[in-house]
């Protein structure tokens, strides 16, 4: 054989083995089921931009339908509930929900979501990808078998709605609240009769006197649920939920079977959803909450100074008892306070400067 007849020999096999691989990969279809905490049409988490099926749709339209998802809300194929197990079992292989829903299985999975007292969102994007907190949580979920992403965030959560004016610690003593996790240990700590319902009977238990006050999530999504009707006082800012990021939850055998490409389209889909669902509340809330005051008649205000020192001396109360009694807690409790303090100087400089003497009204 000539030596040039050998190197086109040659060149063709290498081509060919390279070429294999691509062409298995791109005939490679991954069909998974997602489940959810949240209804199929709610809003801001099921539908909208940078909700659950937004991610969906991203996902399958970058991924060129290598990846193609169909998404259950909750009860569509299992209860809320059931979704962290669901996928940890291999069930099913994605679930969208809170991580703070979880702290049965890990009390440090309520830091991936919400510490009341905590970061706001760019201090928490700051911990999740640059600060270690990605890798806790990783590290956190793998005993489940599971893969975390950080996918949405509603920003700044709103303190609740009040049928009666708080001046003192007295005004919480016997208030019944419909308020969830950790943020309703706090309250009772105060001597408020705490209380978990669903989204859908909140309204109806305000408006008949069966609870006092709710907490929800922010102007918009409160004001479909027409606490505004029910309600006068509406306070601010969330000291319970700073910052309320969504997650995925990857099944880890699930993850591993992706190739790589895909893998960091998951990734690069969850992070553009972090981001965007955010916006979509910046502008919807600052909307909503003109409408409540000037339309409505709320009264927004902050808790008076000595109810959020009471509120926050409880919650630091909580947190020590959480961290004395479970190692993993005490390794992602000390990562985060220890970056939320080097952001809380950085922001001394930066965000308060901004806020007290840039930001106005045009």
């Amino acid at each position: 054989m000539r030596r040039r007849d050998f190197a086109k020999l040659a060149l063709t096999g290498a081509v060919g083995t390279i070429a294999a691989p691509a062409i298995v990969k791109a005939q490679t279809t991954f069909n998974w089921k997602m489940t959810s905490f949240y209804g199929p049409n709610a809003a801001f988490y099921s539908t909208g931009p940078g909700s659950a099926k937004d991610l969906v749709k991203r996902i399958e339209d970058m991924s060129g339908g290598r990846i193609k998802i169909q998404f259950y809300g909750a009860g569509e194929l299992i209860p809320a509930a059931e979704g962290f197990d669901a996928v940890s079992s291999g069930t099913v292989q994605m679930n969208y929900a809170n991580s703070y829903f979880w702290t049965g299985k890990s009390f440090a999975a309520q830091y991936f979501t919400a510490v009341p007292f905590g970061l706001n969102f760019q201090g928490l994007n700051g911990w999740m990808y640059d600060g270690g907190g990605l890798q806790l949580w990783r590290e956190v979920y793998d005993r489940f078998n599971l893969v975390p992403f950080l996918c949405g965030n509603t920003g700044v959560q709103m303190t609740g709605w009040f049928r009666k004016e708080i001046k003192t610690i007295d005004d919480l003593k016997g208030l019944k609240m419909r308020i969830p996790g950790l943020a309703g240990r706090v309250y009772k700590e105060l001597g408020v009769d705490a209380r978990l319902l669903a989204p859908g009977d909140i309204f109806p238990a305000l408006e008949r006197g069966v609870i006092d006050a709710a907490e929800f999530v922010g102007p918009f999504l409160d004001r479909q649920l027409g606490l505004q009707k029910v309600a006068k006082y509406y306070y601010t800012t969330g000291w319970h939920e700073t910052a309320t990021a969504s997650e995925l939850t990857i099944n880890k055998a699930a993850w591993a079977s992706l190739p790589a490409d895909l893998k960091a389209i998951v990734e690069n889909a969850c992070a553009a959803c972090n981001v965007i669902s955010e916006a979509w509340c910046q502008k919807n809330n600052s909307e909503a909450m003109e409408d409540l005051i000037k339309n409505h008649g709320t009264i927004a205000q902050p808790l008076p100074d000595s109810v959020v020192a009471a509120l926050r001396a409880a919650n630091d109360k909580i947190l020590a008892e959480a961290v004395a009694r479970d190692p993993v807690t005490k390794k992602v409790h000390e990562s985060y306070m220890a970056y939320m303090a080097r952001y809380a100087d950085w922001a001394g400089y930066s965000e308060a400067v901004y806020h007290s003497k840039i930001l106005r009204k045009a």
